[in-house]
Formats: C-alpha cells, sequence, structure tokens
C-alpha cells in the first residue's frame, strides 16, 4: 500500500529561565548545585527525598520534572510537573517552556530521522531510521498527550513500515483528540485495503472492513465535503462493500465536484450504468472520454452502454408487442466505434474483443464477427 507523507516540521526552539537560589531545604540547595554540575543521578536522589520529606514541595517537584527531561524520562516528567502544578503555580511559566522545548525536540529529530529513512536505499538503515522517527514521536506524545500533530506523523510511520494495526490505533486516538482530512482518508484506506485482502479468505470480515470504511470516510465527509481524495476512497469503499446504490449521491457528488476529473466522470458512469440510467451514463462516459480521449475503461463502458440500453429498449418492445424486436441495432451500431477504439489502443483486451464479437454478430457483420472471435481465442488460449 502507498501512501503519501505528510510531516509537519517544527523550526522553533524555546529555553526556559532556571530559579536563582531562594531559601530551602539542605536537599533543595544540594540538588540545584548538583543540577548545574549536570549531575543528574545525585540531584535526583536529592530530589526524591525532598518530596517524600515535604510532599507539598512545588519546587522540589519541578525540580525533579527537569531532571527527568534531561534523562528523557518524559512519563515521569510529566507526572512531576503535573504534581508541582497541583500545589501551586509559582514554576507555571517555566513548566511551560519546558514542556514546548522537549515537545519541539523530540518532534524534529523524529522528522530528521523519518526523512532519512526516506532518503536511503539500504534496508537496514531505513529500518533504524523508521524506529528512531516511531521512538521520537512516541516520546512527543508521552510530553503533550494533546497535542494531535505527533499522533498523526507517527501514524504515518507505522504505514511506512507497513505496521497497518498501530497505524490504524494511532489514527484512531488522533481522532479522539483531533480532526484532519488525512486521518480520515488514511484510517478509510487501510480499512479498505484489509477488506481487500480478506475478501477471498474470510468475506464476513472482508465486508465488516468495507463497512468501517464508510463509517469513517463518510465522517470524514461531513467535515471536508470537497475533498477529492476523501471522495475517491469512500467510492472504492462502497463499492468493495457492494453498497454502490447507497452510495450513488458520493459518486454524483464527486463527479460534480470534480467535473474536469475524468476518473470521477467514469466512476459515476460506472454507478449509473449499473442502475440502467443509460442516458445519464453515456453522459459521464462521454465526458470522460472528453477529457481523456484514449481512457479506454470508459470507451468500453460506453459501449457496453449502448449495448445494455440496446437490450433494454428491445425488451421493452418486445413485452408490450410493438414489434419485433429490431430496436436495438440503432444502439448497438452506436456501441462499435466506441468498442473498436478500445480494442485499437489495447489489442491484447479480452473483454474488448468479446463485446465487439458480440455486436457484430448481433448486426449480421458476420466477416467481422469471424475476425474479432479468432482473437478473441488466440487471446484466450495464450491466458490459460
Amino acid at each position: 500500500m502507498r501512501y503519501s507523507k505528510i510531516i509537519i516540521v517544527f523550526m522553533v526552539f524555546l529555553g526556559f529561565t532556571f530559579m536563582g537560589y531562594q531559601c530551602g531545604s539542605t536537599e533543595l540547595t544540594s540538588a540545584k548545585l548538583y543540577i548545574q554540575q549536570k549531575n543528574y543521578d545525585k540531584a535526583l536522589e536529592l530530589l526524591q527525598k525532598e518530596v517524600q520529606k515535604n510532599p507539598k514541595s512545588d519546587e522540589g517537584f519541578y525540580l525533579l520534572g527537569v531532571i527527568y527531561g534531561e534523562k528523557e524520562q518524559y512519563e515521569n516528567m510529566t507526572d512531576a510537573f503535573n504534581k508541582s502544578l497541583a500545589i501551586s503555580s509559582t514554576y507555571k511559566e517555566n513548566i511551560t517552556q519546558l514542556i514546548q522545548s522537549h515537545w519541539i525536540k523530540e518532534f524534529n529529530q523524529a522528522v530528521k530521522s523519518f526523512n532519512a529513512a526516506q532518503n536511503t536505499a539500504s534496508e537496514d538503515s531505513m529500518k533504524i531510521h523508521f524506529d528512531r522517527a516511531a521512538n521520537d514521536f512516541q516520546n512527543a506524545i508521552a510530553i503533550a498527550p494533546d497535542s494531535t500533530d505527533a499522533y498523526l506523523n507517527l501514524a504515518f510511520v507505522h504505514i511506512q513500515t507497513g505496521d497497518y494495526v498501530k497505524a490504524e490505533q494511532t489514527l484512531q486516538i488522533f481522532l479522539e483528540r483531533g480532526k484532519s482530512p488525512e486521518a480520515y482518508i488514511y484510517l478509510g484506506r487501510i480499512l479498505y485495503d484489509r477488506g481487500v485482502n480478506q475478501k477471498e479468505i474470510d468475506s464476513l470480515a472482508s465486508k465488516e472492513n468495507f463497512n468501517r470504511a464508510i463509517q469513517i470516510l463518510e465522517e470524514g465527509r461531513k467535515l471536508y465535503p470537497n475533498n477529492f481524495d476523501m471522495l475517491g476512497a469512500l467510492q472504492n469503499s462502497y463499492i468493495g462493500a457492494g453498497r454502490v446504490n447507497e452510495g450513488m449521491d458520493v459518486f454524483k457528488q464527486a463527479a460534480e465536484t470534480n467535473p474536469n476529473s475524468p476518473q470521477h466522470q467514469y466512476n459515476y458512469g460506472v454507478i449509473l450504468l449499473g442502475a440502467d440510467q443509460f442516458e445519464e451514463a453515456e453522459m459521464r462516459f462521454k465526458k470522460a472520454i472528453e477529457l481523456k480521449p484514449d481512457y479506454a475503461d470508459a470507451l468500453y463502458n460506453l459501449g457496453v452502454t449502448y449495448v445494455e440500453w440496446g437490450n433494454y429498449l428491445n425488451k421493452q418492445a418486445e413485452e408490450s408487442g410493438q414489434m419485433e424486436g429490431s430496436i436495438y441495432k440503432e444502439k448497438y451500431t452506436q456501441a462499435l466505434p466506441n468498442l473498436e477504439k478500445v480494442v485499437e489502443l489495447q489489442p491484447d483486451n479480452i473483454s474488448g474483443w468479446d463485446a465487439l464479437y458480440k455486436v457484430y454478430a448481433r448486426l449480421n457483420m458476420m466477416k467481422e464477427a469471424e475476425d474479432a472471435y479468432e482473437k478473441l481465442n488466440k487471446l484466450r488460449e495464450g491466458n490459460q
């Protein structure tokens, strides 16, 4: 599964103001000296004694947080800072600056590792860089659990390494905290791809994943109704779930929102053809071909539209007793140039030759039918 990446880089680095000496316990005074000497282990030992003796020591917990941050023990850092703030707001400004500074450091390290992984040809080096990126994004989350950017980018790391279970879990957490079209799209695609992979193994599980993808993407569509990629992913999910009629408004919206997209015109045409709305399907396929003249799939389906349209009209006429059943010929004749163009563009297109053979035969063009049938048989034999 291929996905584009979206990495947000923060280049601002914030410092913090260290407090001057104040009257305090022996443990606090000594710990500050050790911090200045960068002897964090000894400072940590003294500060743990300080907060045990004085559970209301806002400065003791604050300094504990400082040390845990330097040691990159971020969950402990956050816990110590929260305890300090619960006692007083004396160190609130310093704590805020430190949290921002550590978060930015970890986030930027993660971005650097991610980009290094993308730019190396060595699989071993790539794994090392992606692992570092994941670890640093997780650190950023530990520092600021409510900051959504780290969750989104961590999910992209998991996607790149093929760990879609972790990517799904991370995106779900992200969507509980924030909103982003990319998060909905990537989560929808993960579920859709899982449904595709399960289709031949477990049809019930496959359909469940397609339906979950629809649920996620419909939620995203409410927030980002005209997002091109969102609509495309949603269309695929409705097709996978076998719920195309329910999703017809999605296909219509995509075609009308993106009038210059041959793909969206084609997709909507396929849905309309399946619903026997031949005139509207014809219009959409013609529009797709106008935008992309060598669009073989659109040419083929336009040909099929005329064939099915002719069959439908012929059946209606026969059932009403109005005629002997030859009205299909006009529509079949309209199908011919489109199907002929398909096999011109794709000489090995079995479906194109099969449809062309049947049209030639129905129009009593026997020489052309024989040639098409011979070509069709050769292609089928070559694929056996």
